[in-house]
């Protein structure tokens, strides 16, 4: 699904399916999910130089295995990771602990790593005990369907709510040769822009130094993950991991170009799996970008995420439905005490506010503007110097049923 906000750089190509060379990947069903699809995952590197980064939730209730793999693994040198859905194994106190230990344990049995370089992750439930013995029986099934074309499996394994998968996989033509880079991602509900707010696992073939690897990942989350919004809800479990084997022989010296082209590939990789999210919020019709410039960085940020976040400006684009007072609204409520606040509004590049006055507009040539998949807003705050971005999704009936009905 291409998106106009988000296009290839000339040296990134798409590549249908596959994982960089080095990795393998697996999905099986262990019984976690009472429909019998598939709910657990595995990811291995086969390469003993691995390099890996990694970001997680800001929430302060952390899922059990958000804090073993923050703890007990190596953030720098993760090799493998275990994932399930059906489950989220947050809220579940010590027992919780024991289980995200075993499941990591597990892991490291199956495919023969210390624990420290297995990271495991959970996505589903909150407050429900793990079974780990179907967990357990499951990495031994997945262990056996390890292969390097396994991204499509892993990928339906860590789903939950999803309509539609959430993977790519690139080819990037660098000065000093070329690699791979794919991703797999699941997410749907509970997005908020305050990091990653689903599971995301990236591998490449490119050889980075860790540190390459962490600066990149972490710019390119700010990026991407951090400016998605689908019902402002952050999630218990959020987790992002990048993986470089370094298999393809071409290595990404700091500060080069190949570093910033990797970087840019590596941007839009994560942009376009941040927009699919929002896209496929639970119940979505249409996907809207807001950009709020002026002011500073912080109050750019807030206002932005204050529009994303209203379910007034949500339901309107539900609707397709040009209500820029909505927006208005949701500004002000954010920067209370600024009265009285200039803001000039656009929809859809179509100016209907100025200085904080309502401007004349064709009505109708706005509501089919407003009418289809994508809808851009921007507003416009006193001063100049800063933006903010942030993709959100539609408010709808089917979210309402989707989430009235969840556990049941």
């Amino acid at each position: 699904m291409n998106s106009r906000w988000v296009e290839n750089p000339t040296h990134v190509h798409d590549l249908g399916t596959g994982l960089p060379e080095g990795f393998r990947a697996a999905g099986v069903a262990c019984g976690l999910k009472p429909s019998g699809a598939p709910d657990l995952g595995l990811l291995v590197s086969d390469a003993p130089g691995t390099v890996s980064a990694a970001r997680f939730t800001r929430s302060g209730v952390l899922a059990a295995p958000v804090l073993l793999t923050q703890e007990r693994c190596r953030l720098d040198g993760i090799r493998a990771v275990v994932a399930n859905s059906g489950n989220a194994n947050a809220a579940t106190g010590r027992r919780g602990l024991e289980d995200a230990a075993r499941m990591q344990g597990a892991g490291s049995m199956a495919v023969s790593l210390p624990e420290d370089r297995v990271a495991v992750a959970s996505t589903g439930v909150i407050g429900v005990p793990l079974d780990t013995e179907k967990i357990v029986r499951g990495i031994l099934d997945a262990r056996g369907n390890l292969a390097n074309d396994g991204d499509a499996a892993f990928t339906a394994a860590i789903s939950t709510t999803d309509r539609f998968e959430k993977r790519a996989s690139l080819r990037v033509e660098l000065p000093s040769g070329v690699v791979r880079l794919c991703a797999q991602a699941k997410g749907a509900g509970m997005i908020s822009p305050s990091f990653a707010t689903m599971l995301c696992f990236i591998e490449t073939d490119a050889a980075l130094e860790p540190e390459t690897a962490d600066l990149l990942l972490g710019v390119c989350v700010k990026r991407s993950f951090d400016r998605v919004s689908v019902d402002g809800q952050l999630s218990t479990n959020d987790t992002a991991i990048l993986m470089a084997s370094g298999a393809s022989g071409v290595r990404i010296e700091p500060e080069s170009e190949d570093e910033l082209r990797f970087g840019e590939a590596l941007d839009t990789l994560l942009r376009r799996l941040a927009l699919l999210i929002v896209r496929d919020g639970e119940g979505a019709r249409r996907v809207g970008r807001v950009v709020v410039h002026g002011g500073h960085e912080e109050t750019v940020g807030r206002a932005a995420r204050a529009v994303a976040n209203s379910p007034l400006v949500k339901a309107a684009l539900h609707g397709g439905d040009p209500n820029w007072g909505r927006i208005a609204q949701a500004v002000g409520a954010a920067l209370q005490d600024s009265a009285p606040l200039a803001i000039d509004i656009w929809i859809e590049d179509v100016q209907v506010c100025r200085a904080g006055t309502a401007l004349p507009f064709d009505e109708s040539a706005l509501a089919g503007a407003v009418s289809g998949d994508e809808v851009e807003y921007t507003v416009g705050l006193p001063g100049q110097g800063a933006e903010a971005e942030v993709f959100f999704s539609d408010l709808s009936h089917d979210y309402v049923t989707i989430n009235a009905e969840y556990t049941t």
